[in-house]
C-alpha cells in the first residue's frame, strides 16, 4: 500500500509540473536598447500620447532613450487602463511583437510610478535627453570667418532640433521655392529623418513626425502659418501629438515673416530661422529659439546662401548625414554666391567634384529643380525631390539627361522673347533694361518664370556686349524683379526706402539682396514706380 502511494505521488507531481506554465521574468530594459521585436521586458517611461484605435488603446511612452508604443486591449475600441493618462510616468511589463514593420509592446501589467519614483524618473529623463541632444561640433566643410562667427548659433540650433526629435515633437521645414531653398530643406531632411527613425524604431515615424514643404511666397506668410498650425492642432486633438518645431530656411528674417511666426507661437509652435537675406531691423530673433543669418554677425548674406548654411548645420545635427556634401556648391552657384565669395565657392566646388558633381552637372541639376518646382507648386513630393538630389544617383543622372536639354531649349526661347521685347536706355553711366511682362509673357504655366527671364536677359547683355554697369528690371502689374551689377551702385533696400519717401501711397514693399530682389506696389502706381526707379539710378551715379 505504501509503495502504491509513492507511485501515485510521483505521477501526480509529474502531471503538475509538466503542464504548468513557467513563470516569466521581466527584465527592465531601456527603450533605446531594444534591437529586436521579440522578448518580454519591464519598461519604465513617460506617456507622451494616448490613442484609442478601433482595436487596442495605444500608449506611446518614452524614457529619454527612445519611444515605444504599448498596446492595451480589453475589447474592440474600448479604452484600456483608463487610469493611465498622457503625462503619467508608468512601469509596464510587456511582450514585444511587430505590427506593420513597427516594434510594439503588448501590455501584461501597467502601473503608475509613486510620487517619489515619478520625481526621480523625470529627473533621469531630463538628464538623458540633455546628454543625447549634446552637439559635438564637427569641422566646417570650408574655412570662412562667417561660419566661425555663426558657430555658437549652429550648436544651439542643432541642440534644439535634436531635443525636438528626442521629445517626440514633430518637425516642419518650410523653405523658399527655388534651388537654394530646396537645397536647404533637403540637407536638413537628410540629417533629421534618421534621428526620427532611430527614436521610434520605425520608418513610418518619418511621415508622422516630419514634413517639408516650400513656402508659397518668398517669406513665411500668414497663409502658410495658419495651414501649418491648423494641421498640427488637428494632430494634437486626434493623435495627442505635440505642437511642432518649425524650421524656416532661406526665408524668415524679414518683418513680413513676423506675424506668421507670432501666429504659430500662440498655438505652441516654436521656430528656428536659417536665412541670408537682408533686414533693416531684426524683429525676428526675440520671437524664435534660434536665428541664423550672416547679417546678425555683421556680415553680408550674399557671401553665403541658405543651402550652404543648412548643409553645415545638418552636419551639426547628425554627424553621419549622407548625400549632402555636394549641396553647398549646388545652392551657392544657383544663388550667385560665386560673385560675392569666390574663394569659398571654389572650396565647395572641389568637395562636390570629389563626389562626382562637376560645375556643369550642378548647373543642370539647379535648372531641373527650378523647372520641377514650377510644376509641383507647393506639394511636398518627398520621394521625387530625393531623386533630384541623387537618391539614387542613376535616376538623377537619367532625369538630368532627359530634362536638361528640354529646359535649355525653353530658356533659349525665353531669352529670345526677352531680348526682342526689352527696352534699353542709358541713365548717365548705367544701362537700364526694362521688361514689361504684360506685353509679351505667355502667362500662367509658362517656364521659365519672369524672375528667371530677367536673370537670363541681365546675364546675356553682359556677355554679348560687355556691359558692366547694368540694372535690369522686370515689370509686372503689381511687382518688379530687379538684377544689378556691382558697378551700378544699386541697392534694392535703398530703392525701397527711396520709393516709400517719394511715393508713400504706392505702399511699396519687398526685399532680397543688395543687387537682386523684388518689390511690390499697387497696380495703379506702376508707371510712377518705373519713373522713380530711373530717378533712383540717376541719384546713385
Amino acid at each position: 500500500m505504501k509503495k502504491d502511494n509513492k507511485k501515485f505521488t510521483k505521477k501526480d507531481n509529474f502531471k503538475k509540473h509538466s503542464f504548468e506554465k513557467p513563470m516569466r521574468t521581466f527584465v527592465r530594459k531601456k527603450i533605446g536598447d531594444i534591437n529586436s521585436p521579440e522578448g518580454h521586458f519591464e519598461i519604465v517611461g513617460k506617456v507622451n500620447r494616448v490613442a484609442q484605435t478601433a482595436g487596442p488603446t495605444v500608449f506611446v511612452v518614452s524614457d529619454g532613450t527612445g519611444s515605444l508604443p504599448l498596446k492595451g486591449f480589453v475589447g474592440a475600441g474600448a479604452r484600456a487602463y483608463p487610469e493611465i493618462e498622457e503625462g503619467d510616468c508608468i512601469k509596464a511589463q510587456v511582450n514585444l511583437d511587430e505590427f506593420n514593420g513597427e516594434t510594439e509592446g503588448d501590455i501584461i501589467k501597467i502601473t503608475k510610478l509613486s510620487e517619489a519614483e515619478n520625481i526621480e524618473f523625470l529627473r533621469e529623463i531630463e538628464q538623458i535627453e540633455k546628454e543625447r541632444a549634446k552637439v559635438i561640433p564637427p569641422e566646417f566643410l570650408v574655412q570662412d570667418r562667417i561660419l566661425d562667427k555663426l558657430k555658437d548659433s549652429f550648436i544651439e540650433a542643432a541642440t534644439q532640433i535634436k531635443l525636438a526629435v528626442i521629445q517626440d515633437r514633430p518637425v516642419i521645414i518650410r523653405h523658399h521655392n527655388d534651388t537654394d531653398g530646396y537645397s536647404s530643406g533637403f540637407a536638413l531632411e537628410r540629417a533629421i529623418l534618421p534621428l526620427i527613425e532611430k527614436q521610434h524604431n520605425s520608418e513610418k515615424a518619418e511621415w508622422e513626425f516630419f514634413t517639408r514643404a516650400p513656402c508659397s511666397a518668398p517669406f513665411y506668410e500668414i497663409d502658410d502659418s495658419i495651414r501649418d498650425t491648423a494641421l498640427s492642432l488637428r494632430n494634437v486633438a486626434k493623435f495627442s501629438n505635440k505642437m511642432p518645431l518649425i524650421i524656416i530656411a532661406d526665408n524668415g528674417s524679414s518683418p513680413e515673416d513676423l506675424m506668421a511666426i507670432k501666429q504659430g507661437k500662440i498655438h505652441g509652435a516654436d521656430f528656428i530661422i536659417i536665412d541670408h537675406h537682408y533686414f533693416e531691423t531684426d524683429v525676428i530673433s526675440p520671437e524664435v529659439l534660434v536665428h541664423i543669418n550672416p547679417f546678425l554677425v555683421g556680415e553680408d548674406g550674399s557671401r553665403f546662401s541658405a543651402g550652404m548654411l543648412c548643409t553645415e548645420l545638418a552636419r551639426f545635427v547628425n554627424p553621419n548625414v549622407k548625400n549632402v556634401e555636394q549641396i553647398p556648391a549646388l545652392a551657392g552657384f544657383a544663388d550667385r554666391i560665386d560673385l560675392g565669395n569666390p574663394e569659398v565657392m571654389e572650396q565647395y566646388l572641389a568637395i562636390a567634384e570629389r563626389n562626382g558633381y562637376t560645375r556643369e552637372l550642378l548647373a543642370d541639376i539647379s535648372l531641373m529643380i527650378d523647372y520641377i518646382s514650377s510644376k509641383i507648386k507647393f506639394m511636398e513630393v518627398r520621394e521625387y525631390i530625393e531623386v533630384l538630389f541623387g537618391e539614387p544617383r542613376d535616376k538623377q543622372k537619367a532625369l538630368v539627361e532627359l530634362l536638361a536639354p528640354h529646359i535649355h531649349q525653353l530658356d533659349a526661347k525665353a531669352l529670345k522673347m526677352g531680348k526682342s521685347n526689352v527696352k534699353i536706355e542709358k541713365i548717365k553711366n548705367t544701362t537700364l533694361q526694362l521688361l514689361y511682362f504684360a506685353e509679351f509673357f505667355p502667362g500662367f504655366g509658362f517656364f521659365p518664370k519672369p524672375g528667371r527671364i530677367v536673370g537670363l536677359v541681365h546675364d546675356n547683355i553682359q556677355v554679348e556686349k560687355n556691359v558692366t554697369n547694368l540694372v535690369t528690371v522686370g515689370v509686372l502689374e503689381t511687382s518688379a524683379t530687379i538684377r544689378a551689377t556691382d558697378e551700378s551702385n544699386f541697392s534694392v533696400h535703398e530703392l525701397i526706402k527711396f520709393i516709400d519717401e517719394k511715393l508713400p501711397d504706392s505702399f511699396v514693399d519687398g526685399g532680397g539682396h543688395k543687387n537682386a530682389g523684388s518689390i511690390t506696389f499697387l497696380p495703379n502706381k506702376q508707371k510712377e514706380i518705373v519713373e522713380l526707379i530711373k530717378e533712383f539710378i540717376k541719384s546713385r551715379q
